[in-house]
This record gives structure tokens, C-alpha cells and sequence, in this order.
């Protein structure tokens, strides 16, 4: 993969007509050594926050060696770059061919499940194997969450006393997970899980093996400013201290968008400019779904290439290039007045989620890819975290 020293002089060089991608080595190390310095527990990487393999090669030479996985297609991924990587099937729904080739084929033993007949499904398809790690994951509130996903998965407390009871009879260890919602905006909800997974330690009097307290850690946008991510680590700590447990079991986190979204930017071009409306060469059906559905807003910024910007600053909406209207990131986007046709614009958070839901809509489709070296957009680290992580 072509490296360049900054998004700058990758433009200058190659005056892209297509929109590209930039990856930054430097920020998933800082992330990734970040989390495995103050986590207190074990750290498995969210494999679909994005799966591209300098990502995943450089999660893996930063020392995350563990990785949540939701489909087959993810532990080949894995298994490809890191044939002992260690994976957990943390999709609680998946077919009875899939489970029999994870556990068969890649060695995987840890499954996740929210009902009983997932947890029959575990059991036919892996020959009633006895050295199956199994986790019941727990609905909790989503209610700080950008994205939520209790809708579609956890078992209710009151069912997840059953199913846990029932996992112990099947499985050489269990596990209880759950997790706050993608980009939680507030650490009390690692608390509020907690206290979920204590009514169910309680009422069973099972001790599990493992608490998995998920992902959901945020990363920082120009509108969603989070508190710092120690704040939610010490949430997490005095929650576990809560339990009152004669011995923790072990703790694990699935990070994904908090590990990589710095490290990843897309370099868009202005293809016609309306007014307040700026039609670009990207958007939802590329790297910019987060753009359009959550409206997560990224942070941008104008490359100059020499020429002179305005002082005056103006706010934008985004229209991708596809001819359906719902290609549209309302934002607000702020960039200098004087912008035009065919200027470039770098925004950034984009290493989460941007590669992993591209599509080829109308023909719309860019992989240039490239590695930068220069400082992301935004980030949650200051200067001397960033070089003590670095040098780390």
C-alpha cells in the first residue's frame, strides 16, 4: 500500500478524481495500547467496525490478539492474517452451517446466544461438545446511545436467569455480556449493565466465568463531544466493585469504533456546488452511510492546495453522487464560504464503519485506499498520550 507523509501531499501528488481513503497506522496503535494499559480485562477487537487487513494487521502487531467476530467470512479474515488469533462468535443469531464450520474447521469455542433455541442450535450443531464457552447476552438500556441495538438483541433479565442456568449444564464456562449501544454517551450505562448482571448472579447463584461489558466506547465527532474515555473505564471499575464478589471473573470489552475511527479519513471531491449544498464524489452508498442514516456528522476540513481561503466559515449539506435522493448527509458541515467545484475535502472519524458499508450503487465505486502519516482531524488523545502510546 502507497504511504504518504500527509492527506496534503497525497493530493498534491495524485489529484484524485475519485474519492479515497486514508489509513493511519500511527492512531490504532495509540487506541489499541491505550485500551490494553487501562482496561482491566482482556480486549477483543470489534472485527465489522472495519476489517481491512493493514487495520487488522496493525491492531494485531499493537498486541490485540482476540477478536469478536459476527460471520464466518470475519474468522477467515482472521485466521488469513493470524492462524492462532483467538475468536468469539458474538453474534447471537447465526445458522446451524456457520457454527458447525466455526467450531469444526476454526477452532472457535466461544458463542454468544439471547434465547434457547440459539443455545439448541449451539449444541446440535457441534455435537453436544463439551469445551464450549457460552455467553448470555443481557438486554440493557441503550438509552445515551448514538445507534441502538436492544431491539434486535439480548435476552430480558428475567429470561436470561433461564438461559444461564441452562448454558451451565452445557458449557465448560459461561459468560455474561451485554452491551450499552453503539457511541454511549454516557459511562453510567456501563454501571446500569452492571447492576443487570448482578440481579442475574443473585437470583442464580452462579458465579460466571466472564462478564463482558461489550463495546459502545465512544470515539469524538464535532457534535458529540464525549467525556474522556477514562471516565467510562472508572464506570466500568466501580460497577465490577459494586458486584461485592468474593473473586471478579474476568472482564472483557469489544472496543471497535473507539479503536479505529481516528485512523481512518475520506478525501471527497466537490463535484457541483448549489448555494448552501455541496454535491460530492462519495456519500451514504460509500464511506458516508454514518453520514446520512444516524447523521453522525464528521469532522471536515478544506485542502487548500495554495490557494487562498475565505475567513468566513459556512455551513453545508452534503449530497453524495448516486441519483437516489436519500444520498444525503444534512450535517452541518463547516467549511470556508469560497469553496468550489472541484476542491477536495478531508473528512475524518471515518475509520470506523466507513469501508465496511460501501456498495457499488449505480457504479459508484472507489477503493483507492492509502496510508498517511500525518494527525487526524479530531482526537481523544492529547499530545503526550499520543507518545506515550506511541512509544509504548
Amino acid at each position: 500500500m502507497e504511504k504518504f507523509k500527509s492527506v496534503d501531499n497525497l493530493i498534491s501528488q495524485l489529484k484524485p478524481s475519485e474519492p479515497v481513503y486514508c489509513i493511519r497506522r500511527n492512531s490504532i496503535q495509540v487506541a489499541s495500547k491505550y485500551f490494553q494499559k487501562k482496561f482491566p480485562g482482556k480486549i477483543l477487537y470489534a472485527v465489522k467496525t472495519n476489517p481491512n487487513p493493514v487495520v487488522l494487521d496493525a491492531i494485531i502487531n499493537s498486541g490485540i490478539n482476540e477478536f469478536d467476530v459476527a460471520s464466518i467470512k470475519e474468522i477467515q479474515q482472521i485466521k488469513k492474517i493470524k492462524p492462532d488469533a483467538k475468536c468469539y462468535y458474538m453474534h447471537t443469531i447465526k445458522n446451524r452451517e456457520s457454527i458447525r464450520e466455526a467450531y469444526f474447521k476454526y477452532d472457535v469455542k466461544s458463542f454468544s446466544l439471547d434465547s434457547k433455541d440459539e443455545l439448541i442450535k449451539i449444541i446440535e450443531s457441534t455435537d453436544q461438545a463439551k469445551d464450549l464457552d457460552l455467553f448470555i447476552r443481557v438486554s440493557v438500556s441503550n438509552e445515551h446511545a448514538e445507534i441502538d441495538l436492544s431491539k434486535k438483541f439480548g435476552a430480558a433479565t428475567s429470561e436470561a436467569i433461564g438461559l444461564l442456568r441452562l448454558a451451565k449444564q452445557h458449557a465448560i464456562k459461561v459468560g455474561l455480556s451485554f452491551h450499552v449501544g453503539s457511541q454511549c454517551m454516557h459511562p453510567i450505562s456501563y454501571t446500569k449493565g452492571i447492576v443487570e448482571i448482578g440481579k442475574i448472579i443473585k437470583k442464580t447463584k452462579i458465579i460466571p466465568d466472564f462478564i463482558n461489558v461489550g463495546g459502545g466506547f465512544p470515539t469524538i465527532y464535532p457534535d458529540l463531544i464525549p467525556q474522556s474515555l477514562d471516565n467510562y473505564i472508572n464506570e466500568i471499575k466501580k460497577g465490577l466493585s459494586n458486584l461485592k464478589l468474593a473473586k471478579l471473573p474476568k472482564i472483557i470489552c469489544e472496543p471497535g469504533r473507539s479503536i479505529v475511527a481516528e485512523s481512518g479519513s475520506t478525501i471527497v471531491k466537490v463535484i457541483l456546488r448549489k448555494k448552501q449544498k455541496l454535491y460530492i464524489n462519495d456519500g451514504t452508498y460509500g464511506t458516508l452511510f454514518d453520514g446520512g442514516v444516524p447523521n453522525i456528522v464528521y469532522p471536515s476540513r478544506l485542502i487548500t492546495n495554495g490557494r487562498i481561503i475565505s475567513k468566513k466559515m459556512t455551513s453545508f449539506d452534503f449530497y453524495g453522487p448516486t441519483c437516489d435522493s436519500m444520498d444525503y448527509m444534512k450535517g452541518p458541515f463547516i467549511l470556508p464560504n469560497n469553496i468550489k467545484e472541484g476542491d477536495y475535502i478531508e473528512l475524518g472519524q471515518l475509520g470506523a464503519y466507513g469501508l465496511t458499508f460501501r456498495t457499488n450503487f449505480n457504479g459508484f465505486y472507489s477503493d483507492n485506499i492509502f496510508e498517511v502519516e500525518d494527525e487526524p482531524i479530531m482526537t481523544m488523545y492529547d499530545k503526550e498520550a499520543r507518545k506515550e502510546f506511541l512509544v509504548a
